[in-house]
């Protein structure tokens, strides 16, 4: 908005204003007056033109975008704990904090004889990140103690971007009480839900079906007893809704690639599911097809690897049809280097 009100635009405006008759020179009294006024006047304009963007939703960032969102009644999703299985050797008393890695973990309930529940002190996907042996912090004599199973996934603080394509989502899209926009919107407020897809009448007159992947966009079944428990506390009365993870299409990927000598294979094949998990993410719940050529061009440009042959995708040299309450899952990736193609 203000691009045009550089210094030397501004420094120039203000030497034009000055009679000719008067030495506008650099280095000249004039001109050495109004210079720090002109650079002054720029950095304001530089100011002024970043603080317009973080009033608007499409461009504000951190606490301005909170602000700009929250007038529409749309808050930022805050990070959760995760809540891991432990197993100790004896008994230990409810409350006590165990550590590993740096994390603390708080005994908040036993679920069997020796097997508990504890919630992570630090909130955020770290939580779920180790398993092991854990070290007492609190005085518990000849007991030990193991990090095992996730119970309940940690989820970090939702991002600008994931914020503004909720906020998008809800100004542009017509939710209107109890219709399909509506309860997905319900499903998206909840911590961790990356994204949902609703399916009205899914039983029948008067049923809701709906399935959510976390913000990874993978299957979690820990999420769907805490969105039916959102929903319920906002939907109208009347419907039956149920919640639930899609089912797994797993894709294998198989292939021989010509090296062009700058990566290894190891280091093609890690790049290239790192490529491949983000076309599938990028699908789900959107496109019910996995293109064989799309696959082939991530594989083509994957840094490092000059050609492929014999590309097969679940064993098939052709498209994958995705289920419309499946997505797509990563299987076995295998490429295969050879030294050249069409040959072998």
């Amino acid at each position: 908005m203000y691009e045009k009100m550089t210094y030397e635009s501004i420094l120039q405006k203000m030497l034009n204003m000055v009679s000719d008759d008067v030495d506008k020179r650099e280095g000249s009294i004039i001109y050495d007056a109004l210079a720090p006024a002109a650079y002054f006047l720029a950095d304001q304009f530089f100011q002024l033109d970043n603080f317009v963007d973080l009033l608007l939703p499409d461009t504000a960032l951190g606490e301005y975008l909170d602000r700009a969102v929250g007038g529409y009644g749309i808050t930022r999703k805050e990070a959760s704990a995760a809540i891991r299985k432990v197993t100790t050797s004896a008994s230990v008393p409810i409350g006590s904090r165990w550590s590993i890695e740096g994390l603390v973990y708080r005994i908040t309930d036993q679920t069997a004889e020796n097997e508990y529940e504890a919630e992570c002190e630090t909130a955020g996907k770290i939580g779920n990140t180790y398993s092991g042996p854990l070290e007492a912090l609190t005085a518990v004599n000849g007991v030990t103690a193991e990090l095992t199973d996730i119970i309940t996934d940690g989820t970090d603080k939702e991002t600008d971007e994931a914020l503004r394509e909720r906020f998008f989502e809800k100004v542009q899209q017509p939710a209107t009480t109890g219709n399909a926009y509506q309860y997905r919107q319900w499903a998206m407020e909840v911590p961790g839900v990356g994204d949902a897809k609703v399916f009205p009448l899914d039983s029948g007159p008067g049923t809701v079906g709906i399935l959510i992947v976390d913000s990874e966009y993978k299957i979690n079944s820990s999420l769907e007893s805490v969105v039916s428990e959102h929903i319920e506390t906002v939907r109208p009365i009347g419907a039956s809704v149920t919640v639930s993870s899609p089912v797994a299409n797993t894709i294998a990927v198989s292939a021989k690639v010509l090296l062009d000598g700058t990566k290894t294979r190891e280091e093609v094949l890690a790049a290239f599911k790192v490529n491949l998990e983000g076309y599938f993410k990028a699908i789900t719940f959107k496109e019910y097809r996995v293109s064989y050529a799309k696959v082939g061009s991530l594989l083509l440009s994957t840094e490092g690897a000059q050609d492929y042959d014999g590309l097969t995708l679940k064993g098939t040299s052709g498209n994958i049809t995705i289920g419309e309450k499946e997505i797509p899952v990563m299987g076995a990736v295998n490429l295969e280097e050879v030294r050249t193609l069409g040959l072998e």
